[in-house]
């Protein structure tokens, strides 16, 4: 007789969806690879998913659900799983960027978490050295929806040109992160702009910061460190962050002469062109 693992639903919300997905399975009398074959995967990743060992994606559970008539449950159990595998210093952030009305980010280093291809995000990810990198990287690509809502926040970006020519990923990577930046352009709710390396000395040479606005809230800012990160509302803080981000605004690019400067570094840099 095989030797079936226990399973608690307590212990998290990923044991919680893999026990009804055991559960539900069971249920209609379908084994293991029997589910994999009618949602086009193995069912060794059917039993991964079961027991934790795998993170479910939205699409895998998008397809559970028609195959077990389940009424979206998974779909939307899966949201609950995936926010799960974010730092537990991350949260709060996480949750507060699902309910802005407005997003304005300037970033000294990196592409903004919220237009990451998969490929980039994960060569970002790696560099912590996480337990579950899979698992950190569905979270992010599910943080992504909060662009894709109905009403989504008007997300003003500003990118340091560096981040422009880091070489994330290799060159294949970095390739398809900066066209994806220039299909942002045609997104009524994203404006990216690219401060140059001829601006010199700016507001924010301390680094990267994001200013959060709500509908009924009060505005946040919030900043990273090696390890963590830090929000606050102080009302203090928050007018010097918008003054700061008025100030890099006004000295990078347009966004019109940032979508050439993007694909100007794709065909020098990376041998394309867009």
């Amino acid at each position: 007789m095989a030797n079936i693992q226990k399973l608690d639903p307590d212990a998290s919300p990923l044991d919680f969806y893999g026990g009804e997905l055991r559960r539900l399975r069971e249920a209609a009398r379908l084994t293991q690879p029997q589910l994999g074959d009618m949602i086009y995967c193995t069912g060794s990743l059917i039993g991964q998913v079961e027991t934790t060992k795998k993170i479910p994606t939205r699409d895998f559970s998008e397809r559970v659900d028609a195959a077990l008539r389940t009424d979206g449950m998974f779909s939307r159990l899966v949201g609950l799983v995936l926010r799960s595998q974010l730092p537990p210093w991350f949260l709060e952030y996480a949750d507060m960027e699902t309910k802005a009305a407005y997003i304005s980010t300037y970033q000294a280093q990196l592409v903004h978490g919220l237009l990451q291809t998969e490929e980039y995000a994960r060569a970002v990810l790696a560099t912590g050295m996480p337990e579950d990198l899979d698992g950190l990287l569905a979270a992010r690509m599910e943080r992504q929806r909060v662009l894709r809502k109905k009403n989504p926040p008007l997300a003003l970006v500003v990118l340091d040109e560096a981040v422009l020519y880091r070489p994330i990923g290799g060159e294949a990577v970095m390739r398809a992160q900066l066209q994806k930046l220039l299909d942002f352009a045609h997104h009524r709710w994203v404006r990216i702009q690219v401060l140059p390396f001829e601006a010199g000395e700016h507001a924010s040479l301390a680094g990267s910061f994001t200013g959060m606005r709500f509908t009924n809230d009060p505005d946040v800012v919030y900043t990273e460190d090696l390890i963590s990160g830090h929000m606050t509302a102080n009302p203090k803080t928050v007018r010097e962050g918008s003054l700061r981000y008025a100030h890099l605004q006004a000295t990078a690019l347009s966004v019109e002469k940032s979508v050439e400067r993007i694909s100007h570094v794709m065909k020098e840099r990376y041998g394309v062109r867009p």
